[in-house]
């Protein structure tokens, strides 16, 4: 089976997503913002899912669209989290770099996708 790298991090990211909500809530008792983050947060990698399932390359795209808004919208849950001491620096930084990798492979490929889709030579 191919390695598909942004699903594995979107995956990956989910989870640590799901971790992040248990922590917030639990332990932060905090449950407006943490539901946001866990909403956005998962939302990428099933929206991965669904465009690898895509039925034309416009879907595929769109997909992979929703998940650049969910990823996007992510950061920025991540930024008030941290500006209001929900999280530490350790955490901040660990999570917001995964969620700015997520964001740069989305961009290229949405980028090449619209690229390819526009070649008519193939």
């Amino acid at each position: 089976m191919k390695e598909n790298v942004l699903k594995d991090k979107s995956y990956n990211f989910a989870i640590r997503c799901v971790k992040l909500y248990k922590y917030l809530a639990g332990e932060q008792k905090e449950f407006v913002l943490s539901k946001q983050i866990l909403r956005s947060g998962t939302s990428i990698g099933a929206n991965i899912e669904e465009a690898n399932s895509g039925q034309s390359k416009n879907d595929f795209i769109a997909k992979l669209s929703i998940s650049l808004k969910e990823a996007k919208e992510t950061h920025y849950w991540l930024r008030l989290l941290y500006d209001c001491d929900y999280l530490n620096k350790n955490m901040f930084d660990s999570l917001l770099i995964d969620c700015n990798e997520i964001i740069a492979l989305l961009t290229r490929i949405i980028k090449t996708a619209r690229e390819n889709k526009n070649d008519v030579r193939k």
